[in-house]
């Protein structure tokens, strides 16, 4: 079966899904957009992610031309007609088509785009044996010139970070802001434990609150155990007894060394591993099934 592709309200076989040269989505990065995951045959947290996605769109003045409800049932129907029980789904909202000019008022009718396929962003023995971090020169984006709650498709800032982990042979890189506090990966939100607390950055600090790392507090806390939501420098991650990212792509996944200072043991620690079980029981018990939701299409 050829791989489906929603595209402005219509499924197409991938190698025919086509968004014109003039979007401003590929000439300016100008949109938005969402990672989401399938687990089990059901969506995790689809409403949240779906909310996400409008609010950011409100937020740079971007009218998603087609009702939540539709966009909820174009995200099943994609995992249905590519088979997705486990897996991930890209839901794009470009501007759409304009011209050559920056002017927003250019470009007629956003562009909404559905991939639903698989994803692995680490190999396995990653998630057993932990990544090695460094912590990158390039600086988070600072909130005061673009918001860090808008989930926008520019990612340049994440993808300079990303190469300095890439020469450096590290697995990934920790951004701090301009104020020298950590934020977030490139494409995680990050977490630290210390004498049995948890602590993450505070959303004030200039990170995108992921779903992800949501769900992580939520089962922290069910367990009983202290989350705290502060400010970290990487002298705090340098010192932790344990750190672990978390993101819709990588999920749950243990750093072993940061800037080649060993974590802790230098092994995934206890209670990472307890919240990564946690985590996986709460994927198979909630989620918007697939295969139950009528088709509209």
């Amino acid at each position: 079966m050829s791989h489906q592709v929603y595209i402005n309200g219509a499924f197409v076989d991938a190698e025919h899904a086509v968004i014109s040269v003039w979007d401003h989505g590929f000439l300016y990065g100008d949109g938005v957009f969402e990672g989401i995951r399938a687990y089990h045959g059901r969506v995790f947290r689809l409403d949240q992610h779906l909310s996400r996605l409008y609010t950011s769109a409100h937020s740079i003045h971007l009218e998603i031309p087609v009702p939540f409800d539709e966009v909820r049932d174009a995200v099943l129907e994609s995992c249905r007609r590519n088979e997705i029980a486990d897996g991930y789904v890209r839901l794009v909202v470009s501007r759409g088509k304009g011209d050559l000019g920056l002017d927003p008022r250019k470009c007629s009718t956003p562009s909404v785009v559905i991939i639903a396929s698989g994803i692995s962003l680490y190999p396995e023995e990653k998630y057993r044996d932990g990544l090695r971090l460094i912590v990158s020169s390039v600086q988070r984006t600072p909130p005061q010139c673009l918001d860090s709650r808008i989930k926008s498709l520019n990612y340049l800032n994440n993808i300079l970070a990303r190469i300095e982990a890439n020469t450096t042979n590290a697995d990934e890189a920790v951004m701090l802001s301009t104020s020298g506090h950590v934020t977030e990966c490139t494409a995680e939100n990050i977490f630290t434990v210390s004498n049995g607390v948890i602590r993450t950055p505070a959303p004030f600090v200039g990170i995108l609150e992921g779903v992800t790392r949501g769900a992580v507090i939520e089962v922290a806390r069910k367990k009983g155990l202290v989350v705290e939501e502060t400010t970290l420098t990487s002298h705090d991650l340098f010192v932790a007894d344990e750190v672990f990212l978390t993101g819709t792509g990588a999920e749950l996944i243990p750093v072993v060394t940061v800037s080649g200072r060993k974590v802790g043991t230098g092994k995934p620690g206890p209670v990472f591993q307890q919240l990564l079980s946690d985590f996986r029981a709460l994927t198979r018990a909630e989620g918007t099934p697939i295969q139950t939701v009528p088709s509209v299409f």
